[in-house]
């Protein structure tokens, strides 16, 4: 499953360099996270650094786009062969 920030997001910049994948963009109101990027760190961290470093916890899982960790996997390989 990908994240989402949301709408709460007060843009303090700390996500974005965070990102592994470079899935965190600035959108035209608050952060956001690309799910066809967003890994939630598999294959990199044990958990998502963007959700580690959010000082308001407004990086949630996306509802929209559920995946196993086995998908996540898959999408990390994709991304960095």
């Amino acid at each position: 499953m990908a994240l989402i920030i949301e709408d709460s997001c007060i843009n303090c910049d700390m996500c974005d360099p965070e990102c592994p994948n470079k899935a965190i963009t600035l959108g035209e109101e608050v952060y956001e996270i690309d799910p066809e990027k967003c890994t939630e760190c598999v294959g990199h961290y044990e958990k998502p650094t963007c959700m580690s470093v959010c000082p308001i916890d407004c990086i949630k899982k996306d509802p929209q786009h559920i995946e196993s960790e086995a998908q996540l996997l898959a999408k990390f390989l994709r991304i960095h062969p």
